[in-house]
């Protein structure tokens, strides 16, 4: 059914949902985002789910938006630019809407998008070695529809710290802005998790699903307004002189004229 991720759900209703486009590090192409939102809608629909946990496979957790998908937009026309920042913008909102507990299990570094499938769980560990970055200005492009998560996950102050300078940064400091809740070794990550998921077993799922839409009615609101803001934004980055010469010195392996 899919071939960018796979689902599996143990007897208790424990579902995991692994990214495993790993010799790609799990960038998202196309394909990848249309099966996130697909999976999303699967799980939340599904009554035997209690909770769901976010995984990949491979070296990383998730490297981002592919660039040979950034590249297709670069050469796209503006209907087509929209349509698939749309998908990119839904495919979160989806997962962040989900209604059960979303229980992230981060094994290897995690980029540009790959910190937005971060923000949109409910709780993030994370193993001891990861690194993270917000890398799109590097390209000549802007985080945009993972902003609003972005930011609603570390805070206004915090996300300015990292949001502009595409400077990576260690797990450590993940946890101190917020993405992870704690890191441990990679031996005990699935203990970890585990320890996450096992109190919403004694949980009523209505209750669960009920409390999580508060906490998303009380907080700042991603809106259809904030969402479109932000495909607008990573629109117009995409038809900018500098986002067509950072995608090209990526694929030509040389520094964009704005690097020293």
């Amino acid at each position: 059914m899919y071939e960018t991720i796979e689902i599996a759900k143990d007897a208790r209703g424990v579902a995991t949902l692994t990214l495993v486009r790993v010799d790609k590090h799990n960038a998202m192409s196309a394909q990848m985002i249309a099966e996130l939102t697909q999976a999303a809608a699967q799980l939340g629909a599904d009554d035997t789910v209690r909770v769901v946990v976010l995984a990949a496979k491979g070296k990383s957790f998730c490297a981002g938006g592919d660039l040979g998908w950034m590249q297709a937009q670069m050469a796209a026309d503006g209907e087509t630019r929209f349509r698939e920042a749309r998908k990119l913008a839904e495919m979160l909102g989806a997962l962040n809407t989900l209604p059960k507990p979303v229980i992230g299990a981060v094994q290897g570094n995690a980029f540009g998008g790959g910190l937005g499938l971060v923000s949109v769980c409910d709780v993030a560990i994370g193993v001891d070695h990861v690194r993270m970055g917000l890398t799109e200005t590097r390209l000549g492009l802007i985080p945009a529809t993972i902003g609003p998560y972005v930011v609603a996950r570390m805070g206004e102050a915090r996300a300015r710290r990292v949001f502009m300078s595409a400077r990576l940064f260690d797990a450590a400091e993940a946890v101190d802005l917020g993405l992870l809740a704690r890191t441990v070794a990679p031996g005990d990550l699935a203990e970890a998790v585990e320890r996450e998921v096992v109190p919403y077993l004694s949980c009523a799922p209505g209750a669960v699903a009920s409390a999580k839409k508060l906490v998303r009615d009380l907080a700042p609101q991603v809106d259809e307004a904030a969402i479109d803001l932000t495909i607008r934004a990573l629109v117009d980055r995409w038809e900018t002189a500098e986002a067509a010469e950072g995608i090209a010195a990526f694929f030509d392996k040389r520094k964009a004229a704005w690097m020293s």
